[in-house]
């Protein structure tokens, strides 16, 4: 089924950004030190949206107390941005590895080319990769069955047996595609959930083949620069230059911010429609599970109101929630144990939404609350939170 959203909801109009909201947006990026894309969504307070800062300081502070690492925390309402909090003395302008929130934007570039006509949700990946590498066409032969809607859905039946912390298909890898090609196909494509990181190593290349030229070229003509990420850069590809659709890219937390919005406001950006609202409402829709559309999550972060989830590895999450015109970006080096679904760095971004965010979006704002806030903020820029989780050199934020 797809969810379906009371003709209530607000939606921020980007096309009418004010002057004034962009000011707030400049004055903001002052004082965080950072510097603001022109295109970067308008900042306000967050009693002029209407919302209790009080809870988020209260955020703020829990964190601190924690000692979670939590790079940055961004909340967005009514497509303003009323908090902004970095440790580490980092900014606005430092990008992030973002592992498999990468999945979604790959989900958003498919959407662009099936709108193009280049490509199908019944593309089968034995055909298109035997197209696209003649080399691998016998080991890809069993693979008839399993098409795009498959490898986005994460129901292709492929069985991979991989290593999180050292599997080759993440780290230096000269060919991906030749490490999986031989991947079996376990059970029949469409009948199972099933979470592996094979199924987005096969869509980069069938995407690729369909878009006729480097994915990540596509995705910056196409995506990128619509939506005024600058300091967008997807990388980690490998040794043929093949990007992975399932991890590589970094984006700020700005970016991340406009990504849900950009959901929220079914593909339009800017008064611009980025990306096709049929589209976006195929994503939004459960496939092989309840809570998995395509390359997202609904409903994992919050189940009391519709909520549309990206969620990566070590604590990269976005929650976009549409019935509030809010969203939750962070960015973190939090602890991964307890599996995919309720690993630590999942239950500490749940507790940030419901026990923090939700409650702030009901509360009642003043001028005091907010004066409160950007106090807290501001104490925590310097700090240093020691990483809950191993940290690669590509965990490290880029400006």
């Amino acid at each position: 089924m797809h969810l379906q959203f009371p003709a209530s909801v607000s939606r921020f109009a980007h096309g009418r950004r004010s002057l004034t909201g962009l000011v707030a947006a400049t004055l903001l990026c002052g004082s965080l030190g950072a510097t603001a894309n022109a295109s970067d969504l308008p900042s306000a307070a967050p009693s002029e949206v209407g919302v209790d800062a009080a809870p988020l300081s209260e955020l703020s502070s829990w964190l601190d107390a924690q000692g979670y690492d939590v790079r940055s925390l961004m909340v967005v309402k009514d497509g303003q941005v009323i908090m902004e909090r970095y440790t580490q003395d980092l900014g606005r302008q430092h990008n992030y590895e973002l592992y498999s929130v990468t999945k979604t934007v790959t989900a958003l570039l498919a959407g662009l080319l099936i709108e193009e006509g280049k490509i199908t949700l019944d593309a089968r990946v034995a055909d298109v990769i035997a197209t696209l590498r003649p080399d691998l066409a016998e080991r890809v032969a069993d693979k008839e069955e399993v098409t795009l809607a498959h490898l986005l859905s994460m129901s292709s039946g492929l069985a991979y047996d991989f290593d999180p912390e050292g599997d080759p298909i993440y780290y230096g890898a000269e060919d991906r595609l030749a490490l999986i090609a031989d991947t079996p196909v376990a059970w029949e494509p469409g009948s199972a959930f099933d979470y592996t990181d094979v199924n987005p190593v096969f869509a980069a290349a069938m995407l690729e083949a369909a878009a006729g030229e480097p994915l990540a070229e596509y995705a910056e003509r196409r995506l990128f620069e619509p939506l005024g990420m600058e300091n967008a850069s997807w990388q980690r590809a490998d040794d043929k230059g093949l990007v992975s659709a399932g991890w590589g890219l970094r984006l700020r937390s700005m970016d991340l911010a406009t990504l849900g919005q950009l959901l929220i406001d079914q593909g339009r950006f800017d008064g611009e429609q980025i990306v096709p609202e049929g589209w976006i409402a195929q994503m939004t829709t459960p496939r092989a599970a309840r809570d998995f559309g395509y390359y997202l999550w609904l409903g994992h972060i919050v189940d009391t109101t519709p909520s549309f989830d990206m969620m990566g590895f070590k604590g990269q999450f976005v929650t976009a929630l549409p019935e509030r015109d809010a969203v939750v970006v962070m960015t973190a080096m939090l602890p991964i144990d307890g599996g995919l679904r309720h690993s630590k760095n999942v239950r500490i971004f749940r507790n940030v939404v419901n026990d923090y965010v939700l409650p702030a979006l009901d509360g009642e704002g003043s001028a005091e609350a907010d004066a409160a806030l950007e106090d807290e903020v501001a104490a925590r820029a310097s700090s240093t939170p020691t990483p809950g989780v191993f940290v690669d050199p590509t965990d490290e934020p880029q400006s």
